[in-house]
């Protein structure tokens, strides 16, 4: 079934107004390139323009040169309480993809994508997965391309820990697509979009220089963890909360305290690994060489934080997420950050 986004440019729609000018980012420390975002999810690259997907307006933001933010679309059917919403975003080769909430689903959307910069367009929607268990809580949401050209996407278990465990739903799962939306021959369970489960709610995949998968994921109320995923792995949600030893399920590689963590995207860059934080309020990075290790940036200096992702120049594009009704939104919030690799 075949739909079109609402698309803004050329129908009279300019650059949405910002409530300050955007502050230049200094040569080596953090900066804002743009202000005013209303919950922003994610940030997908095209070309070297930041894409950031809002979660609640359902809008397509890019982020111009000078700060402005131009909507480049808004995205039909999205419909979702609580958490739920315009979630993950990707963009490779002229599509963007989109994870959505579209009332008692989630659904993988693609979009031609035409046009450069702020004068971006997106053409009719592709439905490419639709039956993911939505909720007002726990929807996933994270999309990224992996380096085998397939399509990942991070489900929650939708507030039914049930899902996790049962590989006939796609809830708290990491699946694997085609960029068109089959099913992989080679994933690790016939005929499925599966390629791990025992999930609570991941949301940040990422992919080291050897082609290693590694996953934040949201605990419960105890241990918030960081796992390598393995094809057809089984993570251990309900049963395990973090690490249990148990032959079974596989362990994470690091846990920490939910107050501490509530990592959502991930990003690697020069070897190292650096998780957004939401509760936690910091970026954590984690080196690659010893990924049993951490340290800390940034920590309640913006809020919460909900995406990072390796920028163009060399340094990391970071989103804060502070006007979704949990945070405390300071004036110019919410921002996309461009922060040194440190």
């Amino acid at each position: 079934m075949n739909k079109f986004v609402t698309n803004h440019r050329g129908s009279g729609d300019t650059a949405t107004p910002l409530p300050t000018p955007p502050i230049p980012p200094p040569t080596g420390g953090p900066g804002s390139l743009a202000i005013g975002l209303q919950i922003p999810w994610s940030i997908a690259l095209h070309g070297g323009t930041p894409l950031v997907s809002e979660r609640g307006t359902a809008r397509i933001q890019a982020v111009g040169a000078n700060g402005a933010l131009t909507t480049i679309a808004t995205i039909a059917g999205v419909s979702g309480t609580g958490e739920g919403g315009l979630l993950g975003i990707a963009v490779r080769d002229n599509y963007l993809y989109a994870y959505f909430t579209a009332g008692a689903e989630n659904r993988i959307e693609r979009y031609p994508l035409s046009g450069t910069g702020t004068g971006g367009r997106l053409g009719a929607a592709q439905t490419l997965l639709r039956g993911i268990p939505s909720g007002s809580n726990h929807n996933g949401g994270r999309i990224a391309f992996g380096p085998d050209g397939m399509l990942y996407a991070a489900t929650g278990d939708a507030g039914a820990s049930s899902h996790s465990q049962d590989l006939g739903s796609l809830g708290g799962k990491i699946l694997r697509l085609t960029p068109d939306g089959r099913v992989p021959a080679d994933n690790p369970f016939s005929g499925s979009y599966v390629y791990s489960y025992g999930h609570r709610n991941v949301q940040g995949l990422a992919w080291a220089g050897d082609g290693s998968l590694y996953a934040a994921e949201f605990g419960q109320n105890t241990w918030d963890e960081l796992n390598q995923i393995k094809a057809g792995g089984n993570y251990g949600w309900p049963v395990v909360e973090g690490k249990a030893n148990n032959s079974k399920y596989i362990d994470p590689l690091q846990q920490w305290a939910t107050s501490d963590a509530s990592p959502s995207g991930i990003a690697i860059s020069s070897g190292n690994l650096y998780i957004a934080n939401l509760r936690g309020e910091r970026l954590r990075k984690v080196p690659l060489s010893a990924t049993g290790t951490a340290s800390e940036f940034y920590v309640k200096e913006y809020g919460r934080l909900r995406d990072v992702v390796a920028a163009p120049d060399g340094r990391l594009y970071v989103l804060t997420n502070n006007t979704d009704g949990r945070g405390t939104p300071k004036s110019g919030d919410d921002r996309l950050l461009s922060v040194p690799v440190l």
